[in-house]
């Protein structure tokens, strides 16, 4: 006895077909979602100015949340420390904190600068 085995994918927003199934990721935890091709660009078009400022990490680094080590320093050893940014951000008179996170803000001043 022979069997055939279909599987149709549904358009998560619509219900309509969809023709592909879309993977992403987000504050560590990953996702799926059955789109049709419009949706799916929609989508990629959504993320892509995100993804074009991004940078990759390897799985075994994905969902870990860590980003630097304790001393400051970047998890991956290259790029500037917190401790450089923040000495620096001092210097231009910008007001930052004694320890958590970097503003964004400082952050793409610095790199503007060097």
């Amino acid at each position: 006895m022979a069997q055939k085995v279909q599987i149709i994918l549904e358009d998560d927003l619509d219900g309509t077909e969809a023709s592909e199934t879309v993977s992403f990721a987000l504050d560590g935890t990953s996702y799926e979602i059955d789109l049709t091709e419009e949706h799916a660009a929609e989508m990629r078009d959504a993320f892509a100015r995100y993804v074009g400022h991004a940078r990759k990490v390897s799985s075994s680094r994905r969902g870990s949340g860590r980003r630097t080590s304790s001393s400051g320093s970047p998890a991956n050893g290259s790029g500037p420390s917190t401790k450089d940014i923040r000495d620096w951000a001092r210097e231009q008179g910008m007001e930052v904190s004694e320890r958590g996170r970097v503003s964004s803000e400082v952050r793409e001043a610095y790199d503007a600068a060097h």
